[in-house]
C-alpha cells in the first residue's frame, strides 16, 4: 500500500488548497478513504471521511461546510479541497486508508495558513 500526498503550501487566511492522494498497491475502489490531520503539539485527528463508490461522506465539526472531500476511483486519488481556511487549520495532512484492521498512512503534506 502506499499513499502519497501532494498540494499542500503556504496559503493566507481565507484562501483555499485542494490537496491531492494518489493511492497504490490495494483495490482503491473498494475501500472507504480518509483525511486525517496533525498541527503542532496537538493530536492527529480526522478531518474527512468518503466511503468506496464516493456517495456518502463525513467531516469533522470544524471542517463542515469549508472543506470537501471527493474521490476518482478511475484514478485511484482522492482529494481534500479546503476553502476559508484559517490559521488554525496549519497542520501535516495525511491521506489514510485502513485495511483488515491495519491503518496505512502517507507521508503527508504541510499546510501552513498565515498571512
Amino acid at each position: 500500500v502506499q499513499l502519497v500526498e501532494s498540494g499542500g503550501g503556504l496559503v493566507q487566511p481565507g484562501g483555499s488548497l485542494r490537496l491531492s492522494c494518489a493511492a497504490s498497491g490495494f483495490t482503491f475502489s473498494s475501500y472507504p478513504m480518509r483525511w486525517y490531520r496533525q498541527a503542532p503539539g496537538k493530536e492527529r485527528e480526522l478531518v474527512a471521511g468518503i466511503t468506496s463508490a464516493g456517495g456518502s461522506t463525513n467531516y469533522a465539526d470544524s471542517m463542515k461546510g469549508r472543506f470537501t472531500i471527493s474521490r476518482d476511483n478511475a484514478k485511484n486519488m482522492v482529494y481534500l479541497q479546503m476553502n476559508s481556511l484559517k490559521p488554525e487549520d496549519t497542520a501535516v495532512y495525511y491521506c489514510n486508508v485502513a485495511r483488515y484492521g491495519i491503518h496505512y498512512w502517507g507521508k503527508g503534506t504541510l499546510v501552513t495558513v498565515s498571512s
